[in-house]
């Protein structure tokens, strides 16, 4: 009788696909919120109060609406009439 083994890939494959789905959320919710955290201190360190407090908001927006090139658009304008 021949014995069946499994391969690493294998194994690493069958807990990929028995993840948790609110584990990933939550895991990447926790990374998402701490890059937004950090990103907001970057832009109070480096602008002015009321220039860090109208990206935050159109950051805010951005993510709302579900559009990327808001924020990128608002960082460029600020950038140019610097």
């Amino acid at each position: 009788m021949q014995k069946k083994t499994k391969s690493l890939l294998e194994e690493l494959q069958s807990i990929g696909a028995t993840r948790d789905i609110n584990h990933v959320i939550e895991s990447r919710a926790s990374n998402i919120i701490s890059s937004a955290i950090n990103l907001i201190e970057l832009m109070q360190k480096h602008y002015s109060s009321d220039k860090a407090e109208l990206l935050e908001k159109k950051l805010l927006s951005a993510i709302k609406s579900k559009d990327q090139a808001r924020f990128s658009k608002s960082l460029r304008k600020k950038n140019e009439t610097e």
